[in-house]
């Protein structure tokens, strides 16, 4: 006996549409021109943000795990947010072809847009460590976004809580680096360096039995990702646009050229190169 799926629902929305609300999702394109490129433009631009809000989630989770020195449960939602930045990554497809033509046909819509305006990957860049007070003036406006970037600049980044987890457990964490500004973009330090050194060369013998390593290559696994994001995006930028000024008035090539340029968990990286 074959068992058909439920197709009344009434005078109420389906449930799948009730907790996705897809019909909310599907109803945000408004294109401003009639170039069929914008479509896909806008389509991609939203599910970034999508993407970027799921990801804050994650590292949040993470640094909120950490806090209350519960590394299984920080390494499983760092683990979820490198398939969630793959996805991310892949997003770039769409845009990654176009041509200065192409997409100049709908670049005027943008106005004074532009993605460096992002409230949600501002906080993702906050994260990261990477902050500072004046990027907080374009969201003045809008007063959520602005309180939420407010709360997250004077927090401690997920990398500031590793820190602090190192430290109690027994790692010679350096008392500047501990005591840091928080508000104040994070800057490398040799005697952070020095611990992810002795981290790794103890590898899965070390007393902790290899937990603070899997701790390290997950945060190097996301910090890959996000290289990769930002290659992907300077890549992109250069092939629709060249050396041109960026919506918004931005540096466009020059400015996503220095942001691909600087890695984030700057110790993970430098450590490598002196087990």
């Amino acid at each position: 006996m074959s068992q058909q799926p439920v197709m009344d629902f009434g005078e109420h929305p389906t449930p799948y549409e009730s907790y996705v609300r897809a019909d909310v999702i599907t109803h945000l394109q408004h294109p401003l021109t009639d170039d069929p490129g914008e479509m896909a433009f806008l389509v991609t631009t939203q599910v970034m943000e999508l993407w970027f809000t799921v990801l804050v989630h994650e590292w949040r989770t993470a640094a909120d795990a950490l806090r209350a020195d519960r590394l299984p449960d920080a390494l499983a939602a760092l683990a979820r947010s490198t398939h969630e930045m793959r996805a991310l990554n892949a997003s770039w497809e769409p845009l990654a072809h176009l041509t200065p033509r192409q997409f100049n046909a709908y670049r005027p819509a943008l106005g004074e847009g532009s993605g460096f305006q992002s409230a949600m990957y501002r906080r993702m860049e906050f994260l990261l460590g990477d902050k500072s007070a004046s990027l907080l003036v374009p969201h003045k406006g809008t007063p959520r976004a602005h309180a939420e970037l407010e709360k997250a600049l004077r927090e401690p980044s997920l990398y500031d809580d590793v820190l602090a987890h190192l430290a109690r457990r027994g790692e010679r964490i350096p008392v500047e680096v501990l005591e840091r500004d928080l508000t104040q973009r994070y800057e490398p330090h040799d005697g952070v360096a020095a611990v992810w050194q002795r981290i790794y060369a103890a590898g899965d013998d070390g007393p902790d039995g290899g937990a603070l390593l899997r701790l390290g290559e997950a945060l190097t696994e996301v910090a890959e990702l996000v290289w990769r994001w930002r290659n992907d995006h300077l890549a992109a930028t250069r092939r629709a646009m060249g050396g041109k000024t960026g919506t918004g008035g931005s540096p466009g090539v020059a400015w996503l050229e220095k942001r691909a340029a600087r890695w984030v968990f700057p110790e993970l990286w430098t450590a490598r190169g002196q087990v």
